[in-house]
């Protein structure tokens, strides 16, 4: 590889007036090729042109992580309340997300609430009661890996809730959280989207790959074969709970990749934290994957 980079130089020093920017596009082709990414890429036989991708989404990713060090920072020391909602379609991508967004954050300052079905005890209990239980502390983010907004969906669909409790939570959930929103907590709703055709092939990838089969859980089994119906709850959750404070934030979950990378700079984008005009990247996101809901 040393002795290719020898005589592309070369060639260089001799073609100074033709072609010289290809030679130099085909220079920076190979040192990508030549990191940990792009060696990994070539053992997987992947595209060049994917590879090439791949390495630049991770270098934006990175870059946008010092960011995100720098957001929890302020988060911190402005002792402010911090929390996201990641609710969405399954194997649209919310788990992965929350990974690349906590990647690097400071432990001690962060959590991730991702709360198993409820209890006895506490089905019998305030339905709210258990999430408040895990609502930000001063100076801290949590992240919620689904919500109380599962009764929005997939409890009333699969029986877990009657219908009457289903309806009481719409009308009391809009309430719930304006007052946490006065109260002066930051909240970040987020709805990753995903194409019938793409949710198929991630299940199958589910199924046959034992590293990601435990993904895989009774509950998704059955809302996978009930796409048309989670869409019709999907709405009456968007219409009922979306306001201008608080509103819903659609992510177009197709490309994992691009999807992480962009809620992240919605993030960033709309938190006034310390040191975010010196941003070595640019925070603005894409709006044809990232969009807040309209009624």
């Amino acid at each position: 590889m040393e002795d290719l980079f020898e005589n592309i130089n070369l060639l260089k020093d001799s073609c100074k007036d033709c072609g010289l920017e290809i030679i130099e596009n085909m220079e920076n082709d190979l040192k990508l090729l030549m990191t940990k990414d792009g060696l990994k890429g070539l053992v997987g036989k992947k595209k060049f042109s994917k590879i090439k991708r791949d390495i630049k989404c991770e270098q934006e990713l990175e870059l946008l992580q010092i960011e995100l060090i720098k957001l929890q920072n302020w988060v911190y020391d402005n002792k402010k309340r911090m929390m996201i909602i990641f609710e969405g379609r399954d194997t649209a991508g919310k788990s992965s997300a929350i990974k690349r967004f906590t990647e690097y954050l400071n432990p001690r300052r962060f959590r991730v609430a991702a709360l198993p079905k409820p209890t006895e005890t506490e089905a019998g209990q305030f339905f709210f009661q258990r999430y408040f239980a895990q609502l930000p502390n001063q100076s801290e983010i949590v992240f919620f890996d689904r919500s109380w907004y599962n009764r929005a969906i997939i409890e009333p669909l699969l029986g877990f809730c009657t219908e009457e409790q289903h309806e009481q939570f719409m009308k009391n959930v809009p309430k719930v959280e304006k007052a946490l929103y006065d109260d002066g907590i930051i909240i970040i709703k987020f709805w990753f989207d995903i194409d019938r055709e793409e949710q198929i092939k991630r299940f199958d990838e589910r199924l046959t790959n034992p590293l990601k089969y435990w993904k895989l859980s009774p509950v998704d089994e059955k809302i996978k074969n009930l796409w048309n119906e989670v869409g019709e709850y999907k709405e009456k959750m968007f219409k009922t709970t979306h306001t201008a404070e608080l509103p819903w934030i659609i992510i177009d979950g197709n490309d994992q990749k691009i999807s992480r990378i962009e809620a992240i700079k919605y993030v960033l984008s709309i938190i006034p934290y310390d040191g975010k005009d010196e941003a070595k990247i640019d925070l603005k996101y894409k709006k044809d994957i990232v969009k807040k809901y309209h009624k």
